[in-house]
C-alpha cells in the first residue's frame, strides 16, 4: 500500500510558530457487516469521496463515504475471484487503479482494474501477466508493486529463482494511464545463500532501485551490500558497492529524494556481535549520476543515549529502537523517526534479532523481501495473536540531519504503551501537516485508551496538544492503521462494540 501524500515537504524551512487550531473528529456509523476481523485498506479521498476497501471470507467491497463520513454506497466487487492473493491501490484525484493477483489451478494472474470515485468499474480489467507455478495446493504471491512518489510510474514485477545463485526479474513499467512504458527480463546473480534483496523503490523517472545485502551466517547482521539500479528503458542492472568497514549493520531502510535524484540508506550499527547499538550508518547515493554522495557513521552521544534509554542502561539505550520513517527536508537533509519496541514473555526472552527479518508489524514496518508490501490490510489473526506475550511500544526518537549527514538536533515523543497477546491499539500515526509533524497514539486512562496528540515543530520542540474534540466513549482507536488522505486530514480505524468503523480527523 502506498501513501497518498508526500512526506518530503518543506518541513525545516517553515517558520516555527504555528497557530493552535481545534481538531474536528467525524465518525462513520458502524456497519454490521464490518466485523472486528474484517480486513481493510483505506484507499483515500477521490473526487470528494472517501473510499475504504474491505474483505471478509471471500467477499470484497468498497465503502464510499462522503466528507461527513456518511456511507453513500457499499459496492460489491463481484467480478473478483473468490480468493484474491493480494490487492494494491493507487489513488488519483479522479480515479483509483486496483492491482490484484489471484491463483487459478496452477497459474497466478496479475490484473489491473480502474475504479471511479463512486467505486464503479466501467472498463474490463487489464491482464498484466500470468505465471505457471509448480503446485496449486496453496496460494502463492508472485507479483509485487512499486509506485513512484508522483504516481506517474507504476511497476509490477516478479522475481523467479531458476536456481539458488540466480534471480530472474520480469518487470512491467506503466504510466498513470496503465499504458506500458517498458517490460524487461534480466538476471541478477546471487553469490551466496546469505545474500538477499531489500528496499525496492521506484523513482519518478521510472528507475527501479533496491539493495542487495548479505547477512552473517546466523542472520543477525548485514555485513556487505550494494545499491542496484535498473533504468526505465535499459535491460541491465547498475551495481554500486557500499563499504561497511568493520561495522555490523542491522535492519536497512532506504528513502528516495526525487528532487535531487538521491537514495538514502540508513541502519543502526554495532561495533561487535551481540553488542549495543552505537549509532547510525548513513549512505547517500546519486542514482542520476551513478555516484556515491557520502558514506559515514553518526555515533550517538552519551547525552542522546541517556535521553533514549527508558529502563535500559545508557549503553544499551537504542537496543530496542527500530527505524520507522525517513522524511526528506527542503535543504537536502532528512528527519528520521525510530520507535522503542520490545516484547516480554515468561517463556521466551526478548531478542531484537527475532524481529529483524520477520517484524510483528506484518507489512507495515517490516523489511522487504522479494515481494515487498505483501499486504497492509488490518487482520489481527494473521500475525498478532501470540498467547502469553506482552507488547511494549515506548518512546519515539526524532533525529534531524543536514544535507551532509550531520546531526542537527534530536528530541523524543514520550509514551509508554503495552498490551497482552495483541498490539492492535499500540504504536502511533505520524501526520505531516506541512508546518509541523503530529503524532497520534493511545494512552491508558482509567483502563480505557485515550487518543493523544503531540506536535513536533521545526527545530525539534515537542508540544502536547489539547485533548481532541469529540472523542466519543466506546470507540477504541487503532492509530497506526490510519492514513493521511490530504494535507490536513487523516482517516483512522476504530473498534466500536466489536465492529470496525472509521473516524476522520481534520487538523
Amino acid at each position: 500500500m502506498h501513501t497518498l501524500y508526500r512526506l518530503s515537504l518543506f518541513f525545516l524551512l517553515l517558520m516555527a510558530g504555528t497557530a493552535v487550531s481545534a481538531q474536528k473528529i467525524t465518525y462513520s456509523e458502524p456497519d454490521r457487516d464490518d466485523y472486528k476481523s474484517t480486513e481493510f485498506e483505506i484507499i483515500g479521498r477521490v473526487a470528494g469521496n472517501i473510499l475504504v476497501y474491505k474483505a471478509d471470507k471471500g467477499d470484497y467491497v468498497v465503502s464510499v463515504y462522503d466528507n461527513s463520513m456518511t456511507m453513500i454506497d457499499r459496492v460489491k466487487l463481484d467480478f473478483l475471484p473468490r480468493k484474491v492473493i493480494s490487492m494494491d491501490f493507487v489513488a488519483y484525484p479522479n480515479k483509483v487503479l486496483m492491482f490484484y493477483q489471484f491463483q487459478r489451478k496452477d497459474a497466478v494472474f496479475s490484473f489491473c482494474a480502474t475504479m471511479t470515485p463512486d467505486a464503479k468499474f466501467y472498463d474490463a480489467p487489464i491482464m498484466i501477466d500470468s505465471t505457471r507455478i509448480g503446485s496449486y495446493t496453496k496460494e502463492n504471491k508472485v507479483y509485487s508493486l512499486e509506485v513512484s512518489e508522483d504516481k506517474n510510474r507504476i511497476m509490477v514485477y516478479k522475481i523467479n529463482q531458476d536456481n539458488e545463485s540466480n534471480n530472474v526479474f520480469y518487470t512491467f513499467l506503466y504510466d498513470s494511464a496503465v499504458s506500458l512504458v517498458n517490460n524487461s527480463r534480466l538476471s541478477l546473480p546471487m553469490q551466496s545463500r546469505k545474500q538477499f534483496l531489500s528496499n525496492f523503490n521506484l523513482s519518478n523517472a521510472g528507475d527501479f532501485i533496491f539493495n542487495k545485502l548479505e547477512r552473517t551466517s546466523n542472520k543477525d547482521y548485514v555485513v556487505s551490500g550494494s545499491m542496484i539500479v535498473k533504468r526505465p528503458l535499459i535491460d541491465s542492472f547498475e551495481l554500486s558497492p557500499m563499504t561497511f568497514k568493520s561495522q555490523l549493520i542491522d535492519e536497512v531502510k532506504m528513502k528516495l529524494d526525487n528532487a535531487r535524484n538521491t537514495a538514502l540508506v540508513t541502519a543502526f550499527y554495532y561495533k561487535q556481535k551481540r553488542g549495543n547499538v552505537d549509532g547510525l550508518y548513513l549512505y547517500k547515493y546519486n542514482y542520476g549520476t551513478h555516484t556515491p554522495v557520502y558514506e559515514k557513521s553518526q555515533p550517538f552521544s552519551e547525552e542522546l543515549k541517556a535521553n533514549a534509554r527508558g529502563e535500559s542502561s545508557t549503553n544499551a539505550a537504542f537496543n530496542d529502537y527500530f527505524i520507522r520513517k525517513i522524511i526528506n527536508t527542503a535543504n537536502g537533509g532528512f528527519l528520521l523517526t525510530a520507535e522503542s519496541f520490545s516484547t516480554s514473555s515468561r517463556y521466551q526472552p526478548w531478542n531484537r534479532w527475532n524481529y529483524m527479518y520477520g517484524s510483528p508489524y506484518g507489512g507495515m514496518y517490516s523489511p522487504y523481501y522479494y515481494s515487498p508490501y505483501s499486504s497492509m490490510y488490518y487482520n489481527p489473526y494473521n500475525w498478532n495473536n501470540s498467547q502469553g506475550l506482552r507488547y511494549h511500544y515506548d518512546n519515539v526518537a526524532v533525529l534531524s540531519f543536514d544535507d551532509e549527514g550531520n546531526m542537527q538536533w534530536n528530541n523524543f515523543v514520550h509514551k509508554s504503551q503495552y498490551d497482552d497477546n495483541a498490539d492492535l491499539y499500540l504504536s502511533y500515526l505520524m501526520v505531516n501537516v506541512g508546518s509541523e509533524l503530529r503524532f497520534l497514539f493511545n494512552e491508558l486512562d482509567r483502563r480505557n485508551y485515550m487518543l493523544t496528540d503531540v506536535s513536533l515543530a521545526p527545530g525539534g520542540k515537542v508540544n502536547r496538544m489539547p485533548t481532541l474534540r469529540n472523542l466519543d466513549k466506546g470507540f477504541t482507536w487503532m492509530p497506526r492503521y490510519g492514513k493521511q488522505i490530504s494535507g490536513r486530514t487523516v482517516v483512522v480505524p476504530c473498534i466500536y462494540r466489536n465492529y470496525i468503523c472509521f473516524a476522520k480527523i481534520d487538523f
